[in-house]
């Protein structure tokens, strides 16, 4: 995305730029509340997993700074909508399971499950690194079924809601995915490069 010379600056600078969003959210409740009333949009609940596009894109040209722009919009989307005027009840009692779960106290369970976040974009980014396809798609697979599981199992019937947006999500991915690894693939045979 960057040339080599500034490319791990670039996704150090938004590699910080995250860590200041998620430290923003965890200490300021206003700031919670007010990502998280946009977030009730739920056109950002089907644009979030189509990120993963352009992450695995760019860990397969191994641009850190592409990496790092993508996870930080990424995050950041849940508050790029404006706040709709209605809401189905399924979404309220979610968004607020979230919110409760995002507040609550740190325990061990808790930094565990958290830490499956950044584990599993590192095994995406290190499929597509090595480029590899079938481990890449194994890995958004089992994000989205994590999620879908997580949302179901701890926020009950709310949860469900999230099912149709990662569904669609993944499905988008995978799609444009394959279709994407393919044509780079040929491309780099004729190329070398």
């Amino acid at each position: 995305m960057f040339s080599k010379k500034y490319d791990k600056l670039v996704a150090s600078l938004f590699a910080f730029l995250t860590f200041l969003f998620f430290i923003l959210a965890l200490t300021n409740r206003d700031f919670l509340d007010w990502a998280f009333a946009r977030h009730h949009n739920q056109l950002s609940w089907f644009i979030r997993p189509l990120f993963l596009i352009p992450f695995c894109y760019f860990a397969y040209k191994r641009s850190w700074s592409g990496i790092s722009i993508t996870i930080f919009s990424l995050f950041t989307s849940m508050f790029w909508f404006p706040e709709p005027e209605t809401v189905s009840e399924q979404v309220t009692l979610f968004l607020e399971y979230e919110v409760s779960y995002l507040t609550s106290e740190l325990g061990l369970s808790k930094i565990l499950l958290t830490l499956l976040v950044p584990i599993s974009f590192l095994l995406l980014g290190l499929g597509f690194w090595k480029r590899n396809l079938w481990i890449g798609l194994s890995v958004i697979v089992m994000m989205a079924l994590g999620k879908m599981m997580w949302s179901v199992s701890s926020a009950g019937e709310s949860g469900k809601s999230i099912i149709i947006p990662a569904l669609v999500g993944l499905l988008l991915c995978v799609a444009f995915i394959y279709w994407g690894f393919k044509i780079l693939e040929k491309k780099k045979e004729k190329t070398g490069k």
